[in-house]
């Protein structure tokens, strides 16, 4: 469920998530039929394997910086940086060298 108390408010986005020790830790912020937007915290070494979603997803660093792998290619994205991961191809994400925060934009593809 998308908190109600967060719409119609300007919002500190590193502040929305706080980071958990050895954890991945998430919250959903819209959840719409089309998509959704869902902040991260990932501590260092923690990730997520390679997968797929049937979606294009943007991701947003907001804090740190991760190591997103797109199809076999690594890209080091820092603070204030995005990238976009193609709907039906595979990618993983990994806080190597530190802790790191995103935001996650996924829109439903055609």
């Amino acid at each position: 469920m998308v908190d109600e108390d967060i719409k119609s408010k300007a919002l500190f986005v590193e502040g929305l998530i706080d980071y958990q020790d050895n954890s991945v830790v998430s919250r959903e912020l819209i959840k719409k039929e089309l998509g959704t937007v869902t902040i991260f915290a990932f501590d260092k070494g923690q990730g997520l394997s390679e997968h797929s979603a049937p979606f294009d997803a943007m991701v947003q660093i907001v804090d740190g910086e991760a190591e997103i792998t797109i199809d076999g290619v690594k890209n080091t994205v820092k603070k204030g940086e995005m990238i976009i991961m193609p709907a039906n191809i595979p990618h993983a994400l990994q806080a190597v060298n530190m802790p790191y925060k995103m935001m996650l934009t996924m829109i439903k593809s055609d």
